[in-house]
């Protein structure tokens, strides 16, 4: 193979991203230069259906539809191909010693049980160490502890150890009525164990959290946390091992507040504290991610715009970002700079945040991106639109984090991209750099985002624009006490009580600034807010007086979620009134456009 490509410049060239799609497998050289790699040779099949670069990226397999091919990334040697042209996953284990395939289950025509569709091999001997049958893709892989002295899989409702790779005994098994999910801790040993067990019968879900092997009955857990309202779980440990974050999450919203269902966030320690992660916007919770300095996690939460708020291990708030188009969150591998972005659904903009000082660095927008990945030097960050996601103007962009598009490659219309991917590094590699505010150069033009048009329902589309908002935006506010003053931090009670009474002064503002209003509209009733009577009438006194009622509702509705927001416990009924706010918005708009 051609020599001077990607893989050899590895180090010098910072990792490089992976492509995969209808064109292909291909490498492309890090930065700075983002030239196809001539040292790993394209893949142009199109049935490449799985890939899996080792913990520390130096080897790299992949299936072409015929065979699985593992090689060496520096040189593109071949090390081990394996005959297995249906395996659709696959994944290596932290210390580079087997390789787990995975293919589709199927039962025999008769009926009779297929054959096991799970395969372990040694990766330096090519022997197939373990077969078993695996019914469903969704936790496929074994979990290993990051020095493989430990191996595990849930089978049957429990969960299964095997000890230093050796799989022809169980060394251990962990059995509670029915285990659905467990999560090895990262790092050094003594490995921990987080499990999650559904309520059922009217008894609470659980999560707890137990050192391995002492499973001897709930006294030997390190922690318990039980909750109600949930259908599923995910459980997030930081990467020191001290203690775990938990979405639990109903698939329906009995209340009916959210499409989403409803989520809650739960923290557990291993030294046995837990809590409820008290979010003060209402709404569904859309990302939470741990800090790689495991001493903070950021959440993003709450109905659009969303909050994004980071925590410390007390769950008490650090840093509000205030409210924004965004519904995730990315912390770079050091730690050191945080991405709040709106993909899917929203239009794609990015706030590029340095963490220690909680200033904003640059708001790239990278409109249609289905994929986001920070690269492991700490620098680089890489947008995709994907298929089948997206199966139009598919391609990638690599940024600089402070806003400059770096490379940008667009597929022809005729082909798709299905992955991109960046080539691992293990922690420790890249020095982290200061963070840099300046934009960096780039030979490409920076994208200029359209500026986007607000949506006017049509019945206020002829209609002069007010200046009256929706929602208002919160801007990003510090949490922390400042140094150099003696406040100490309030208290959970002293806090309620200080929302109470800025809503409360808030609505008291409000109302004020409507009788300014009022008083100012018969001077100026061609700016009428909408929220205001209009000048404008039927004709028929009864319409009028429907039309005045309905607003008063809203306002009344629009007052009881500001306070809610600002942490007021509502009544029920009170509760119930703002589930009619889009039933009344729904009458105000007939009875308008019957004007």
């Amino acid at each position: 193979m051609a020599s001077g490509g990607g893989f050899r410049c590895a180090s010098r060239s910072g990792p490089f991203p992976l492509v995969r799609g209808s064109e292909g497998l291909y490498m492309v050289n890090g930065p700075p230069s983002f030239t196809e790699s001539t040292t790993f040779q394209r893949d142009s099949g199109k049935n490449c259906k799985a890939v899996a670069f080792s913990k520390d990226g130096s080897l790299f397999a992949w299936c072409n539809g015929e065979k699985v091919n593992i090689v060496n990334v520096t040189n593109a040697e071949l090390l081990r191909s394996f005959d297995l042209p249906k395996a659709v996953c696959l994944e290596f284990s932290p210390k580079n010693n087997v390789l787990a395939t995975w293919q589709a289950y199927t039962t025999a025509k008769d009926g009779t049980a297929g054959v096991p569709n799970l395969q372990l091999y040694d990766v330096k001997t090519g022997k197939c160490l373990k077969s078993f049958i695996q019914k469903k893709m969704q936790n496929w892989c074994p979990c290993w502890a990051d020095d493989e002295s430990i191996c595990a899989r849930n089978v049957n409702n429990e969960v299964h150890f095997f000890e230093n790779n050796n799989f022809s005994t169980i060394a251990n098994k962990l059995h509670l009525q029915k285990v659905s999910d467990f999560v090895l801790s990262p790092g050094a040993q003594p490995t921990k164990v987080a499990v999650y067990v559904p309520g059922s019968k009217g008894a609470p879900s659980f999560v707890r959290l137990y050192q391995y092997p002492n499973f001897g009955g709930p006294q030997s857990a390190l922690a318990n946390k039980s909750f109600f309202k949930a259908d599923k779980v995910t459980m997030l440990w930081n990467k020191k091992a001290t203690a775990v974050l938990v979405i639990a999450s109903t698939e329906v919203d009995k209340s009916g507040a959210s499409y989403y269902g409803e989520q809650t966030l739960h923290y557990i320690a291993t030294n046995g504290e837990s809590a409820v992660v008290q979010l003060p916007k209402n709404g569904p919770i859309y990302d939470v991610v741990w800090n790689p300095n495991s001493v903070e996690f950021c959440a993003v939460y709450g109905f659009m715009p969303a909050k994004a708020t980071v925590f410390n291990l007390k769950c008490d708030p650090v840093f509000d970002f205030g409210t924004g188009p965004r519904n995730a969150a990315y912390y770079s591998p050091p730690g050191h700079i945080l991405v709040l972005a709106g993909f899917g659904n929203l239009r794609g903009q990015m706030e590029v945040w340095d963490v220690k000082n909680y200033k904003l660095i640059s708001k790239p927008v990278a409109s249609d991106s289905t994929y986001f990945a920070w690269c492991p030097d700490g620098e680089h960050i890489v947008t995709a639109t994907c298929a089948p996601r997206l199966r139009v103007g598919n391609g990638y962009k690599i940024w600089h984090y402070t806003g400059s598009v770096l490379h940008n490659y667009e597929v022809p219309s005729n082909e798709e991209i299905w992955q991109v991917s960046w080539q691992p590094f293990l922690d420790g590699v890249f020095p982290v750099k200061a963070v840099k505010y300046q934009a960096v150069p780039s030979e490409l033009p920076s994208p200029e985002p359209k500026p986007a048009q607000a949506y006017r329902p049509p019945a206020l589309r002829n209609k002069p624009v007010t200046s009256s908002k929706l929602h208002e935006d919160e801007p990003p506010q510090n949490m922390k006490p400042q140094s150099g003053s003696s406040e100490k931090p309030l208290s959970k009670t002293a806090l309620k009580n200080q929302r109470k009474h800025e809503a409360k002064k808030a609505a008291k503002q409000e109302a004020k600034a409507d009788t300014n209003q009022e008083s100012t509209q018969s001077s100026a009733s061609q700016h009428a807010p909408r929220n205001a009577v209009p000048a404008v009438t039927s004709g028929d006194p009864e319409v009028d007086k429907k039309i005045k009622n309905l607003k008063k509702k809203l306002k009344a509705i629009e007052q009881l979620k500001e306070q809610a927001a600002a942490g007021k416990q509502l009544e029920k009924n009170q509760l119930e009134k703002i589930q009619k706010e889009t039933a009344l918005l729904q009458e105000l708009e007939d009875l308008e456009l019957g004007l």
